[in-house]
């Protein structure tokens, strides 16, 4: 080995791996968004995204772990079993029963984090100046995704929170578990005829697919915001359903995606990013 290999060898060893696991994962703008953190804040670091079934999920943490990562996200489908993985979990992990983010501890253990509510949260206030509290939000699903945001927004004093779902049973659940935490009841989508909510969160997967719940006509208030928590290069079916019905703002994830990336940059490495100018040109590329 030459000088040059020897130091290039160093150099090597001083960036820290992170990446993604998921599957699929192939279109996963995480990559993208933290190289860009990276360079924004000064920090030398790797971060792939790396496609992996539930069945190795297990085999494929230990294995980047012992060969120094420093820290994952994991998507769909991979997201409980994270949570069940962690050596030890946040509260919003705990009680989301999920986790997003597992950063290495300096004991050798793994925190399990969840990102994803405070991402939301955090696009809605900072980026779109929508005010939850002392409002009526609807959450259309009682899945992962619902779960995932729900603590997060109740800190946020809602007038009131309400889960529909197409299994009604699903939905009373999963608000009951959330009941000490502030104002929350579960539904069916027939139970919401003749009522009306300020902003309309639509946590399901199917407007991807260009579906929608049975939405009864007016009830998005005048004045009302929606948010799809999904996002795609052209306006999702809600995102669409929210500007035919007169939405002030029908907004997707895009910006969610970037804030709980920046909450997990954070977690590993202490700096918070400038968030506004990725999804400025994340933006800018997906209307070009």
């Amino acid at each position: 080995m030459g000088i040059m290999d020897g130091e290039k060898s160093t150099i090597m060893t001083l960036i820290d791996r992170y990446a993604v696991f998921g599957h699929p994962i192939r279109h996963s703008k995480s990559p993208r968004i933290h190289r860009l953190f990276a360079e924004q804040t000064g920090q030398a670091l790797e971060y792939t995204a790396v496609e992996v079934p539930s069945e190795l999920f297990q085999t494929a943490v230990a294995m980047f772990f012992a060969e120094g990562g420093k820290g994952l996200n994991c998507t769909v489908p991979l997201k409980e079993l994270a949570w069940r993985y962690a050596d030890r979990k946040t509260e919003r992990a705990q009680l989301s029963k999920a986790v997003n983010t597992l950063a290495l501890q300096p004991d050798g253990s793994l925190l399990g984090d969840n990102t994803d509510g405070i991402g939301l949260v955090t696009d809605l206030l900072a980026n779109h100046a929508i005010v939850l509290s002392d409002i009526r939000i609807l959450i259309l699903g009682a899945g992962g995704a619902s779960r995932g945001i729900i603590a997060p927004i109740l800190e946020q004093s809602p007038q009131t929170l309400v889960i529909a779902n197409r299994t009604v049973d699903k939905a009373v659940q999963l608000a009951a578990e959330f009941h000490d935490k502030g104002p929350i009841t579960g539904c069916g989508y027939d139970a919401l005829e003749n009522r009306q909510f300020d902003l309309i969160l639509n946590a399901t997967s199917a407007s991807l697919s260009g579906q929608l719940p049975p939405l009864p006509g007016g009830l998005l208030a005048a004045g009302g915001n929606c948010y799809d928590l999904a996002y795609g290069n052209e306006p999702t079916a809600f995102v669409r359903w929210g500007l035919e019905n007169h939405a002030v703002k029908s907004l997707d994830g895009l910006g969610m995606l970037v804030e709980q990336a920046a909450e997990a940059f954070f977690i590993w490495r202490g700096v918070r990013p400038q968030t506004r100018p990725v999804i400025e040109l994340l933006n800018s590329e997906r209307q070009a």
